[in-house]
């Protein structure tokens, strides 16, 4: 049986769209309570973020629904994600739970490099002012992308998003690399796929179709 990670959650809060025309707060904040349940986010197999308190999911946020559509970005113990469901933009904000703040940032720091298998995530690193060192003086904190950041640490596993040429290279086998997630999953059944593929080599213009198919992708990877 798979186990499956879970992070424990300081606050979740939820950006409540139309707050200004309503006279509300913009955000509904939860925080973890020694007499309410846990609030916890996991990422299931599926592909699927799930913010859960006790029995109550507070969110489900699907990722493999393509970048365009879901925005992640780390700063210190903070995650925030911008996502659109059914046209609608939502956005959640998430502060990990940790004895210390170190401990936070860890843990939050975890959960991204399980996003990271699924969609790219931005991070803003965490630089604390040095001591007697005035707050204009603080070097801006250094953005870039988790992926960046994860070149050479693993070689071989492409993180976030992928560049058409190397989609070509691996499709025609000149690099070897392991996808990130969310090109794993197939709409084809493992019947459906061997049946289909059957017909296709019996068809005798399949193999001319396959030649110029390599052949434009040979193309790509020269552009």
């Amino acid at each position: 049986m798979i186990s499956t990670r879970i992070w424990k959650l300081k606050r979740y809060g939820r950006f409540i769209p139309d707050s200004k025309e309503t006279g509300v707060t913009p955000w509904k904040v939860l925080e973890a309570k020694d007499n309410k349940p846990e609030i916890v986010l996991t990422i299931v197999e599926s592909g699927h973020l799930l913010v859960l308190q006790g029995q109550e999911s507070l969110d489900t946020i699907p990722l493999l629904c393509g970048s365009d559509s879901i925005k992640v970005h780390q700063k210190s113990d903070n995650l925030m994600i911008r996502f659109i469901v059914k046209g609608e933009s939502r956005m959640i904000r998430m502060q990990f739970d940790g004895c210390s703040m170190a401990e936070a940032i860890n843990e939050c720091s975890s959960a991204v490099e399980k996003l990271m298998e699924y969609i790219p995530v931005t991070t803003q690193d965490y630089a604390p002012p040095q001591p007697n060192q005035p707050p204009a003086a603080v070097p801006a904190p250094a953005v870039q992308t988790c992926q960046e950041k994860a070149v050479g640490v693993k070689p071989g596993v492409v993180r976030g998003t992928v560049s058409i040429k190397r989609l070509t290279q691996h499709c025609l086998g000149d690099t070897a690399v392991t996808l990130p997630r969310v090109y794993q999953h197939s709409s084809f059944g493992q019947g459906d796929l061997e049946h289909f593929l059957r017909v296709c080599l019996l068809d005798p213009t399949f193999y001319g179709f396959v030649e110029k198919v390599e052949g434009e992708l040979r193309k790509l990877v020269e552009e």
